[in-house]
């Protein structure tokens, strides 16, 4: 049995009580949590002790959507400044150039960011397999790296030929996508506590695959009791080709391939209207939201507080890491809550364009309340872990997954801020000093502790360059 104490630290459990210590720790054995609490009421001892005196301590972050190959292709003159669909046409040749080692080297990469940012468990969109590349290669990287991993078997299967967005040369076959699916569920996925691995059904977009193949998809996943993932209503362009070829509104299409329920989320879900969110709501649905994305490529705002005020799951994601051009998650929970502030500004006085000074301070008290820097954690954490349907992550509850971030506030950008846990999330974002997943170290002061950073960073730059010159 193998034991690690946490110790001295501001605690935050994220739990049902909000609970805080300011001289909290954990008691971890074996990967899980067996007591939370102030220092004096734990073990005083253990194989391993950590004092974190001057950090916040908060349950991992959890990120709901991203796609690790990207990060080779981060601001790529062309694609700067591009909306969806022609940053879209605009990266398919070169993603069509990737090797097999290029999706493990990006893989490893992106976790690499993610953990120094505070993420525990990621959840990746790899949606194109071109010269051999396979999901297996992401599941290796990430084993070495040691974060949690949700990762999705995407698929393409409408090209331009059939009418839809990407080109002939990165589609598949679709018996061949179902296939691959059943072999990847057989051999990875483990709905177990403490998992490491989790295999997903995702189906790249509405115009990227077929009805057939969503709706088989669908089939798939239920038989064999894994989770649905695909991109929807990310863009005004998206509801347009949704209603010119298949008669329906994202939402719609969605209900009519039977993409509704508890196992499925959604990426972005910007343009949705209200009667939609009460579908999501109804059927359990789950986001991702993707803030700095959205912003990145000019998409819109996501009705992240309609979303919450119905009862949708909502969680955070990074996106793709070429319209993100970075895997910081703690980055994007700072962004949440920013750009929910910005919605709110640039509707709270719709009806009235210029309120006089009693009508802006009555709806300030009223209507505009602001999402706070707890709620923007909550979503990152326990939000994160609803959208991807697991319970032993999210919170620092005994039975609980050890799965932590560690702050250190002895820095210049935290100095004169007065509240520990929102200095993190107002502040500029910073690396995180530890990052812990099943009680075992990531991130361990400050530097990666799996994986040498230099090395992979070199191979990352030299795939990364080879992309765009050959």
């Amino acid at each position: 049995m193998s034991s690690l104490l946490v110790k001295n630290a501001h605690l935050i459990v994220m739990d049902d009580r909000n609970t805080e210590f300011s001289d909290g720790g954990l008691f971890i054995e074996n990967g899980f949590i067996s007591q939370v609490g102030t220092t004096r009421d734990l073990p005083s001892t253990a194989d391993e002790v950590l004092n974190l005196k001057g950090r916040v301590v908060l349950p991992g972050l959890v990120n709901t959507h991203h796609h690790f190959y990207q990060t080779l292709t981060r601001a790529v003159p062309a694609a700067q400044d591009a909306n969806l669909f022609n940053w879209l046409t605009t990266l398919y040749p070169i993603w069509a150039k990737i090797q097999p080692d290029d999706i493990f080297t990006s893989t490893q990469t992106a976790l690499a960011e993610l953990a120094l940012s505070g993420c525990t468990t990621a959840s990746d969109h790899l949606y194109l397999y071109p010269n051999g590349s396979k999901l297996d290669d992401e599941i290796a990287a990430a084993v070495e790296v040691g974060l949690r991993l949700h990762a999705s078997r995407g698929s393409m299967s409408l090209g331009e030929s059939k009418g839809g967005l990407p080109p002939d040369s990165v589609v598949d076959d679709e018996d061949s996508i179902l296939k691959d699916s059943l072999r990847l569920i057989q051999k990875y996925h483990d709905p177990k506590p403490g998992s490491m691995v989790q295999i997903v059904l995702a189906p790249c977009s509405p115009f990227s695959v077929t009805s057939d193949l969503m709706k088989q998809s669908a089939r798939f996943a239920r038989e064999y009791g894994v989770h649905l993932h695909t991109h929807l209503a990310e863009t005004e362009d998206e509801e347009q080709f949704c209603l010119e070829k298949f008669g329906h509104r994202p939402v719609g299409y969605m209900q009519e391939v039977d993409w509704v329920g508890g196992d499925v989320w959604f990426a972005h879900a910007v343009w949705v209207n209200d009667e939609e969110i009460k579908v999501f709501a109804k059927h359990n649905c789950g986001v991702a939201h993707c803030p700095t994305s959205n912003m990145r490529l000019a998409s819109g705002i996501a009705p992240i507080k309609e979303y919450r005020k119905a009862g949708v799951n909502v969680g955070l994601g990074v996106d793709g890491s070429a319209s993100n051009d970075g895997s910081h998650l703690l980055a994007e929970v700072r962004n949440a809550m920013l750009l929910s502030r910005v919605k709110e500004g640039i509707t709270g006085f719709s009806a009235s364009p210029s309120p006089s000074p009693s009508e802006r301070g009555a709806r300030d008290e009223g209507e505009r309340k602001l999402m706070t820097a707890r709620e923007a954690l909550y979503l990152g954490t326990r939000g994160g872990a609803a959208v991807l349907g697991r319970k032993d992550i999210g919170s620092l509850e005994v039975g609980k997954c050890a799965d932590f971030f560690a702050v250190d506030l002895n820095k210049l950008g935290f100095a004169g801020m007065h509240d520990p846990v929102a200095a993190i999330v107002f502040g500029q974002p910073v690396n995180v000093e530890y990052t812990v997943v099943g009680g075992k170290f990531v991130v361990k002061e400050g530097r990666l502790a799996t994986v040498d950073e230099r090395k992979l960073i070199e191979r990352h730059n030299s795939a990364a360059k080879r992309l765009l010159t050959n």
